[in-house]
């Protein structure tokens, strides 16, 4: 059972491990993310294992069998199932209720999205995200990937310009200049999760950055200027 958790950080689970599910948890686990993962097919939960130890075989979405897992201890619970209409709602529905703080669902329309909505989901439309994911990319060429949960939640991998080589992490100030948090620090040798104030930043250093859909659009344009300046 995911029990309650003294760390800091936030807490995900997820729901679902079709391609959405399954890229979704594998990008969180690579930030260092604490993970519970939530499928009915053996053969993809086995493979997460690898990555998190909280990885449930469960046939039934019930209010029961989704207590069982300890999923209410997450910050945030994403629901990926959205081809199932029927199972999608009665689980966003059961998320709520036993007091996740943040459940986020996958829609497949807008009719399926907006009655997520009245249950007090946050949606997300992968198809139409991954345009949104793209720009990115497209925009920046030190924007190696963009997940994007909610509005309010982001999560992108950055190759760290030149011109910040050598700075610390304390004093980039990222958080308040841009309003987005340094999560994770990836490099040849190792993923920092403990990112430490005085860290100054190295050649080839991969920042993964948490924060808003405002603070992520604030960040491509600060990394545009950090790159031609």
């Amino acid at each position: 059972m995911f029990g309650k958790q003294k760390k800091d950080s936030r807490t995900y689970g997820i729901i679902g491990l079709g391609r959405f599910g399954y890229a979704l948890a594998s990008e969180l686990a690579e930030a260092g993310a604490e993970l519970l993962v939530i499928d009915r097919d053996e053969e993809k939960v086995r493979e997460l294992r690898d990555v998190t130890e909280n990885a449930y075989v469960v046939k039934n979405l019930d209010k029961k069998s989704l207590l069982e897992t300890g999923i209410k201890n997450c910050d945030v619970a994403v629901v990926c199932i959205g081809e199932q209409m029927g199972t999608s709602i009665l689980t966003t529905l059961h998320l709520v209720s036993i007091g996740v703080p943040t459940v986020i669902a996958k829609a497949n329309s807008a009719e399926h999205g907006e009655i997520l909505e009245r249950l007090g989901a946050e949606v997300v439309y992968p198809e139409r995200d991954m345009a949104v994911r793209l720009a990115l990319r497209l925009e920046s060429s030190r924007i190696l990937d963009f997940v994007q949960l909610s509005k309010k939640i982001n999560i992108t991998k950055v190759a760290v310009p030149d011109s910040m080589v050598g700075q610390s992490i304390k004093s980039l100030n990222l958080r308040s200049k841009l309003g987005v948090n340094i999560i994770a620090i990836e490099n040849k040798e190792s993923v920092m999760e403990d990112v430490r104030p005085e860290y100054e930043l190295r050649q080839n250093d991969i920042l993964h950055i948490s924060g808003s859909e405002e603070g992520m659009l604030h960040l491509t344009d600060w990394i545009e200027k950090e790159k031609n300046s």
